[in-house]
């Protein structure tokens, strides 16, 4: 288990973002990206997209509300032991959900390695 200051996480997330292509950030819309401890089903849980994703959806989407991508701070530190660990799994955890705003299923993101 690690710990990093709030600061320094938000940091971490930013860095994962760099990694998205830019043409991929700027089509990703009505969306937020939020950091909370844990999910509340589920401790071991890192992160989390919740919405509807880009190829499904139809005429009748209405992005009222926006999708949301939760990065859970405390369960990535309880998963990893050292702050380099935290890097990593912090930025593969971002892409991999933002890969299911793009409709990526688990198989493909673990093939492409954000996993």
């Amino acid at each position: 288990m690690i710990s990093v200051s709030q600061e320094r996480f938000e940091e971490l997330v930013d860095m994962g973002l760099e990694l998205v292509p830019h043409e991929l950030l700027n089509r990703l819309e009505n969306a937020v990206i939020l950091i909370e401890d844990y999910h509340p089903e589920g401790p071991h849980i890192l992160g989390l997209y919740e919405g509807v994703a880009l190829p499904e959806r139809t005429a009748e989407y209405s992005g009222f509300l926006p999708d949301a991508i939760t990065i859970y701070r405390q369960a990535l530190q309880d998963y990893c032991r050292t702050e380099e660990e935290l890097v990593e799994q912090v930025k593969t955890t971002v892409i991999h959900e933002i890969g299911h705003y793009f409709g990526l299923d688990d198989e493909e993101l673990h093939r492409l390695g954000w996993g």
